[in-house]
């Protein structure tokens, strides 16, 4: 299997938008049956080795536990009860309303009430349209689909490397619906005081000063794929700071900056892991140095923080 295999936006851009729109249906489902954690660490997908799941869902009170996956190979959606029962329909062949539709309906076969309380896109052209209307989405191509699978999965690992490194608070690896990208974050123990207009998303995700890193397919705003890392808030000099390789570069974006490294450029690159790992570095080091974080402390070579152990 190739590493990092291309993936352009314009290559499947019709699919994308559908997909996006079926794992928000499922995501907002997920938000609305799972336990809530601290940073919305509850609401993102995990990979599996077929595809993207909710993990099991609900709560632990004798009501339905359940699991909806994403087979990007067999290309089905798969729901799945704690009693073993399971009901399943094919990815392609739906619009978003179809799609909506068979979703509540295989919850609903396996006693599971769980629906969207907003059911409609979250941030996307079309906030404004219910699921249930919407049959405009229905592209689907399924080498595309698996093609996105693989190079979630591919940059999941290189994730978890680079998780590895940091002895502090730091997220799990999730595959985040409402933006679609996948993302690691490293926090401090500062405590961030967000503007009082600030919507709860934001206070919640930026409760502590973070440093996020992680991959994006692409968008109308950035349309190609790209490595990102970003610092929250942003320490006055940031984007003044040096990146490596020298093809990552300091983009604006939203009044702040995003280190990107894109995808083509990191594919061009004689070890393109290699190039990757050195960019989520070189953008952490530049973001914790200047916002004060010890970072010779929180380091974590390989993983360990047993100093007998410890190289």
């Amino acid at each position: 299997m190739e590493l990092f295999p291309a993936i352009p936006l314009a290559e499947w851009q019709d699919t994308k938008a559908t997909l996006h729109r079926f794992t928000q249906i499922v995501g907002k489902i997920r938000l609305a049956a799972g336990i809530r954690r601290n940073h919305w660490w509850h609401v993102p997908f995990h990979l599996t080795g077929r595809g993207i799941t909710t993990r099991p869902t609900g709560r632990a009170d004798g009501g339905p536990i359940f699991t909806v996956d994403f087979d990007l190979v067999g290309h089905r959606l798969v729901v799945s009860s704690l009693d073993g029962r399971e009901v399943a329909f094919p990815l392609q062949g739906h619009s978003v309303a179809s799609f909506y539709r068979e979703t509540l309906r295989a919850l609903e076969l396996l006693g599971v009430t769980a629906e969207p309380d907003l059911p409609h896109p979250f941030d996307l052209p079309d906030s404004g349209r219910p699921f249930a209307d919407d049959s405009e989405h229905a592209a689907y191509d399924p080498v595309l689909a698996t093609r996105y699978w693989q190079v979630l999965s591919q940059v999941n690992l290189l994730l978890e490397e680079f998780a590895a490194g940091y002895a502090g608070k730091v997220s799990p690896v999730h595959h985040f619906w409402h933006t679609f990208d996948i993302a690691c974050t490293r926090f401090s123990d500062r405590v961030v005081d967000q503007p009082a207009d600030a919507d709860p998303v934001t206070r919640e995700a930026y409760s502590r000063e973070v440093i996020s890193s992680g991959f994006w397919f692409g968008d109308d705003t950035f349309p190609e794929p790209a490595f990102y890392s970003y610092t929250a808030p942003e320490p006055p000099g940031l984007a003044d700071q040096p990146l490596r390789p020298g093809t990552a570069e300091w983009v604006p974006q939203r009044g702040s900056h995003l280190a990107i490294l894109r995808y083509d450029d990191a594919r061009a690159e004689k070890s393109p892991r290699d190039a990757v790992l050195s960019f989520y570095q070189s953008a952490y080091e530049a973001g914790a140095r200047l916002a004060g974080w010890d970072v010779e402390a929180l380091a974590c070579p390989g993983g360990i923080t047993d100093p007998v152990a410890a190289p």
